[in-house]
């Protein structure tokens, strides 16, 4: 860090009196703190003492946190310069090749000059007046035709980096081999919604998904560490952030989505409320709904539920949880599994082997819990910058229409749709799609589509990577998880392809799995349950959405540690394995 760890010393000898003046200190703030009754709080100056039970000098402890503070937000002052974007903005003057969804639109995937020009105006003043005169699409239309939360990007915080001092790479051009190729995934992932991932490697469809997508020159190519290749039944749909890494490993679904656990005395089962199978649940397919949709519009369906609870067995369930689920849900029920399996703590956790005390409110479960919240915060302020100040890139459905436009030569022409690369255009999974719905655009699994923000990166995959960071930070995550829940009378499961039940995982690589592989996979499971599995993020949103949150994580974790009374140096394994040292030593 570059400076001394603020003192903050106890004086044993101290007695002095110290005034109310005194331990606020002075100007406004001291005014305001005098209007507050101290007096019926302590009982009354019949009742108070001359000094604390244990003296300190409140002096210096308030001069060593104003230490501490500005030491930190020098640590913090950073400014990497204006990010680049991708070019599409320059390149498609029309605007189809940039995030347009719920403002107004003159045709297939064409916006409005005007409406397009009126958020572009807003998202360059900040200013709330010109946000709030945006020409949306369907004025009064419901919760959908509103642009969801673009002035998050301008918020400033506290701790850790700013939002605009977190960097990742542009987005991928909506005319690239990559951009297709992620399509493609999206495709197929719609038509395999409703297959169990336990029977992936026996379902013909899911082979052809994995012939059709090692054709793409972009999953073939040097370029590619997004994707695992070849792409078999085993590790379709599955992240990776180094080939070979815990993602690829053991049952889809990570322990930390199917183990029970607790909340204090409320059970929690891991069954949830999840959708019905088959086409009727299938959304955004017709043209005219399409139009409907990306102006903001309604079109009054609604998603039909299953009236049994099932634990998450097949993309359509991940879509179902990712669909309502609060943000960092799935982080803070991981967090409750490793408590209640006793996961050892990280090892440079400073109370490992003390006879005299133990970790609570710093280094402790409440600690933990907590700082979950705190980061994932910061993380959607940093992923909200990006997504609407530097790329604003287009929803996959956007670029369903664009490929919808390309084949059937709509008029007027979105110009990205003549730019789409030809990997999209000829995979086999169009004909598919189009002798289903009678359209070549990508279904969804929930009747809105998408949220009203631009895709890269993604909010939930920017929370996923600050909080995994942080369960790394308080636990060991290179412990092998099957002893832990043997010795809670667990084994490594994995859903039963109806979802009633868990079954045994018994594959080979059972005894292989660790905390940080299962992690990672959670980390996978939400942001491609809202992503590839739903239709609404691309692959390449997810990757660097992850990335993006263990960067603002690690952060705040650094600012933090110089804040704790304990000495410790704490390493944590990143999700592209190598490793972080926080340190107030």
């Amino acid at each position: 860090m570059g400076e001394k760890k603020p003192t903050l010393p106890v004086s044993r000898t101290e007695s002095a009196k110290v005034s109310r003046r005194r331990f606020v200190g002075g100007g406004a703030v001291a005014a305001a703190a005098a209007s507050i009754p101290l007096q019926p709080l302590l009982g009354g100056k019949e009742s108070q003492a001359e000094a604390a039970v244990v003296p300190y000098n409140s002096h210096m402890r308030a001069t060593a946190s104003m230490t501490y503070r500005m030491s930190m937000a020098r640590n913090e002052h950073i400014d990497v310069g204006t990010q680049p974007d991708n070019g599409d903005s320059q390149q498609f003057t029309d605007f189809s090749g940039n995030y347009s969804k719920a403002l107004l639109h003159d045709a297939l995937g064409v916006p409005n000059k005007a409406s397009y020009q009126s958020m572009l105006n807003a998202l360059r003043s900040g200013q709330f007046a010109d946000f709030e005169n945006m020409i949306i699409g369907t004025p009064g239309g419901g919760p959908n035709s509103k642009e969801n939360g673009p002035q998050g990007g301008l918020a400033l915080d506290l701790e850790g980096f700013d939002s605009h001092a977190v960097v990742i790479p542009p987005a991928p051009s909506v005319a690239s081999a990559q951009t297709a190729a992620e399509a493609v995934e999206h495709y197929w992932g719609a038509l395999l919604r409703d297959v169990p991932f336990i029977e992936y490697s026996s379902n013909s469809r899911v082979a052809q998904a994995a012939a059709d997508m090692n054709k793409l020159s972009f999953l073939q190519s040097a370029a590619n560490n997004l994707v695992p290749f070849p792409v078999t039944p085993q590790n379709l749909f599955r992240g990776q952030f180094v080939p070979s890494d815990g993602n690829a490993q053991g049952p889809y679904i990570s322990q930390f989505m199917v183990q029970p656990t607790f909340l204090g005395v409320q059970p929690l089962s891991q069954q949830y409320q999840t959708f019905l199978p088959g086409v009727s649940n299938e959304f955004i397919t017709s043209v005219s709904e399409f139009q409907l949709i990306q102006n903001g519009g309604s079109s009054g369906k609604n998603v039909a539920f299953d009236a049994s609870f099932r634990y998450v067995r097949d993309g359509r369930d991940l879509s179902a949880y990712t669909h309502v689920d609060v943000l960092y849900q799935a982080y803070l029920i991981a967090t409750l599994v490793l408590s209640s399996i006793n996961a050892p703590p990280n090892p440079g956790n400073p109370y490992i082997g003390s006879r005299t005390e133990k970790p609570f409110g710093t280094l402790g479960g409440p600690d933990a819990v907590g700082t979950l919240t705190a980061v994932a915060t910061c993380a959607l302020k940093a992923a909200w910058f990006h997504k609407w100040m530097k790329d604003l890139r287009p929803r996959p459905e956007e670029y369903g229409g664009l490929v919808q436009a390309n084949l059937t030569k709509s008029v007027p022409a979105p110009q990205a749709a003549a730019a789409l690369h030809p990997d999209v255009l000829n995979s086999a999974v169009l004909p598919l799609i189009n002798s289903m719905y009678g359209s070549y655009l990508l279904p969804q699994a929930f009747p809105e589509g998408s949220p009203t923000h631009p895709c890269y990166p993604t909010g939930h995959g920017s929370v996923g990577g600050a909080c995994i960071t942080v369960i790394k930070f308080f636990f060991d995550g290179s412990h092998k998880i099957r002893p832990l829940l043997a010795a809670a009378g667990r084994d490594v499961f994995e859903p039963r392809s109806d979802g009633s039940v868990l079954n045994t995982y018994t594959g080979a690589d059972r005894d292989s799995l660790d905390i940080n592989g299962e992690l990672n996979k959670l980390a996978y499971n939400i942001s491609f349950g809202h992503g590839i599995h739903s239709g609404i993020h691309f692959r390449s949103s997810s990757y660097w959405s992850i990335l993006l949150g263990e960067q603002v994580a690690l952060s705040i974790l650094q600012d933090r540690a110089m804040s704790y009374n304990e000495p410790f140096s704490i390493t944590v394994t990143k999700f592209d394995g190598t490793k972080a040292t926080i340190s107030n030593v």
